[in-house]
């Protein structure tokens, strides 16, 4: 029997998220094998006239794969993915984690090849600058165990994040993109969190429902040299099987020169992956009025309502302040007043407070507008 909710979803991947015309060419990558959704995925991509390709996958084969991969293996594999990412014409990746640590015990040597081949030059320098993509995640035991949700209600939760009207979020947005396209300074102020960062003349990118799944963010970047002080994220973050929790990151004319966590180590280990990784190539600010606490899975976290987004390693073609880098990593500082509060400043005046707007122009954005 067929459930309404995952045709209602491919629905809006293939007309509205990524507006699929006859001829296009997509692939679809399910990491998972969730093969309901991948057959709703195709037939709604045949309605729309386009052609569907379908790769099919699973983190515990991926492991077993990489774990001894060679460098050579490595090439071979980029320049493969390479090739049929620049045939496509749009994207969509997904992937239903059974095991959020399924790659925590891959050696960290043979996960930096990983990021140097397979995300840098497929995923960084092809798919995401040269395709129309959309990336989200799919219920699984494991996401529920995450959010400490019940099964039913976890997919309760997943589907109402995921078909809220984004096109009157992406209405909402407009104001906030018209002013951080004309602010400079931006200073942001909570417990153990005292940054500041020039954003001018960057560009300001709504993320409404066209590029993950669910959504619900608006992002620039800061001037690559511009950042300076202290920022202290108090939501933990997942990255290739392990837990982070109580980072915290030092700034110097834009460079991270102390990082801080439960892996000190660890975390600085991963900052050293290349020159890039210790600058920052995204500032965002998250608005989807469902999602108000962590999980440990970033297509949700970089989302909740009150929340910014302040991420060490590659900034995105479309709003690019010339740092590049195998790293993008999307951490998490939540403003609402259960979280321990804060501000953010435009060139001095006081735009959000605790998590909700506070100049007329941006009340729009604040949850109870967004819900119907």
């Amino acid at each position: 029997m067929k459930d309404p909710r995952l045709q209602k979803l491919a629905h809006i991947i293939v007309n509205y998220s990524l507006k699929l015309k006859a001829g296009e060419k997509v692939l679809i990558q399910d990491t998972n094998l969730e093969v309901d959704f991948v057959k709703e995925l195709i037939s709604a991509v045949h309605d729309a006239g386009a052609i569907p390709f379908v790769q099919l996958s699973d983190k515990n084969l991926e492991r077993t794969l990489y774990s001894r991969a060679t460098e050579e293996q490595f090439k071979l594999q980029a320049q493969f993915e390479r090739d049929r990412m620049r045939a496509m014409d749009a994207f969509i990746g997904f992937t239903s984690p059974r095991n959020i640590y399924a790659w925590s015990d891959m050696p960290g040597e043979q996960q930096d090849l990983y990021n140097r081949y397979i995300t840098k030059l497929v995923h960084m320098e092809v798919r995401v600058p040269h395709t129309r993509w959309i990336v989200l995640r799919y219920p699984s035991p494991a996401l529920a165990q995450l959010a400490s949700m019940s099964e039913d209600a976890f997919e309760e939760f997943y589907f109402n994040v995921c078909t809220l009207d984004y096109q009157k979020m992406s209405n909402a947005m407009d104001p906030l993109v018209e002013l951080i396209e004309k602010t400079d300074r931006v200073r942001i102020v909570s417990p153990g969190t005292d940054l500041s960062f020039s954003i001018k003349g960057m560009p300001a990118i709504k993320c409404d429902g066209t590029m993950n799944l669910p959504d619900g963010e608006v992002y620039t970047a800061p001037i690559k040299d511009s950042v300076e002080g202290t920022i202290l994220y108090n939501t933990p973050s997942d990255y290739q099987g392990f837990v982070y929790d109580s980072i915290s990151f030092e700034f110097k004319q834009g460079k991270i020169v102390a990082a801080r966590s439960n892996d000190t180590e660890r975390i600085n280990r991963i900052l050293d992956i290349d020159e890039g990784a210790r600058y920052v190539g995204e500032f965002a600010l998250g608005v989807n009025p469902y999602i108000t606490k962590p999980m440990k899975e970033t297509l949700f976290d970089e989302k909740i309502a009150g929340s910014i987004h302040f991420t060490p390693g590659n900034s995105y073609d479309d709003c690019d302040n010339g740092n590049k880098s195998a790293l993008h990593w999307d951490l998490v500082l939540i403003q609402r007043p259960e979280w321990g509060g804060g501000e953010i400043w435009f060139d001095d005046r006081l735009i959000r407070k605790d998590g909700r707007f506070v100049i007329p122009e941006l009340e729009g954005l604040n949850p109870e507008n967004l819900i119907k």
